[in-house]
């Protein structure tokens, strides 16, 4: 079961509990709109659902909370950013400012990211380009290593995502975010929230059976998409966003579910490009919008609904949540309010809710 609260209050809330932490007023405030953008989308996984754990990590000292959030190399086509370990959320809106601030003046950017944490849904910096006219690549490394190699055991690899957005004209952007898991390991936390079993195929247990039940995750791995390629493609994004940027990989990689102090020198990188370096912007966002079109009137199979193409739902989902409220698992709601309880905030949204779930 899932209730819906307004997205001001829940706005309010996050900014709220950050504060009362320690957390500065901007920081806790942005960190706050970067989450309610992923449950915007339609990615839970990655929002509000992620607010104990952020606190729990602020609370422990995990965090510099006054982060001197740095370019420490750079060209006009490229810079690294050194987080200096702080949000993830706000060092990532510094970084698409870079890369969409250098790819408006010289055609094309290459960011990478170290020092970071956790950031949320690829989709929401990513899909930051296309309000400029430009397209958007983002890829990361997972927070907590949920997969071995291919045909392994040895958790070694995270859910290492990739987004992509383009504009188009009339059409909404073309927005592509997923993980190179067959699930971001968020999703299985959804589940487990909403006490619903997994699909077979997302996770398999450690001699290789379907594992089904999101509270023993613990108990196996998440599988890649494509089997050996979706192991191949984890592998390279890795290499990316992690280890060019001297960031975390493989067994470096800090479980931030489960280690709250030690810093997780998490690695980002956001590749941003204007059209119009092959063609006139115009004809290019045309040229979208006719494909898109011819897509989504192409023929289903029987029985099946419409065609779609990745994000031409978003704006519908949004205007929907922004008007009806963003929906939130029960059992995340009563973990809010237990958290609501433990940092002496008296007005949220989740009275009446507290307990264990």
């Amino acid at each position: 079961m899932a209730s819906r609260y307004p997205v001001p209050e829940l706005q309010t809330f996050i900014t709220t509990a950050l504060a009362s932490c320690g957390v500065p007023s901007d920081a806790a405030a942005t960190t706050a709109t970067r989450m309610l953008d992923a449950d915007l989308r339609g990615v839970g996984g990655h929002g509000i659902l992620r607010l104990p754990g952020y606190v729990n990590r602020v609370r422990a000292g995990g965090y510099n909370l006054r982060p001197d959030i740095r370019v420490v190399r750079q060209t006009p086509v490229s810079a690294l950013v050194d987080g200096d370990n702080g949000l993830g959320q706000v060092v990532m809106t510094e970084a698409a400012r870079i890369a969409i601030d250098k790819a408006t003046a010289n055609g094309l950017a290459w960011v990478g990211v170290r020092g970071s944490n956790h950031a949320g849904a690829g989709g929401v910096y990513a899909a930051m380009a296309p309000g400029h006219d430009l397209i958007g690549i983002y890829l990361a490394i997972g927070n907590a290593n949920h997969m071995p190699p291919w045909g392994g055991l040895d958790m070694l690899l995270s859910t290492n995502p990739i987004a992509v957005a383009i504009p188009a004209d009339e059409e909404p952007p073309l927005v592509l975010d997923m993980a190179t898991t067959q699930v971001s390991y968020g999703r299985v936390k959804v589940a487990a929230d909403r006490h619903e079993t997994m699909p077979e195929g997302w996770m398999v247990d450690r001699r290789g059976s379907p594992l089904t039940d999101p509270t023993r995750s613990n108990e196996g791995f998440l599988v890649p998409i494509g089997g050996y390629k979706g192991y191949g493609l984890n592998l390279v994004i890795g290499a990316l966003a992690g280890l060019l940027n001297g960031a975390a990989l493989g067994s470096e990689v800090v479980d931030f579910n489960q280690d709250f102090e030690t810093p997780t020198n998490t690695g980002h990188a956001l590749i941003v490009v204007r059209p119009d370096l092959f063609q006139p912007l115009e004809e290019f966002k045309a040229a979208m919008d006719r494909h898109i079109r011819e897509l989504k009137s192409s023929t289903p199979m029987p029985g099946q609904p419409p065609i779609r193409v990745p994000g031409d739902q978003t704006p519908q989902r949004i205007a929907d949540m922004r008007q009806h409220g963003i929906p939130i698992a029960d059992g995340t709601v009563r973990r809010l309010a237990d958290l609501a309880g433990e940092l002496s905030i008296a007005d949220h949204p989740f009275a009446g809710h507290s307990g264990t779930s």
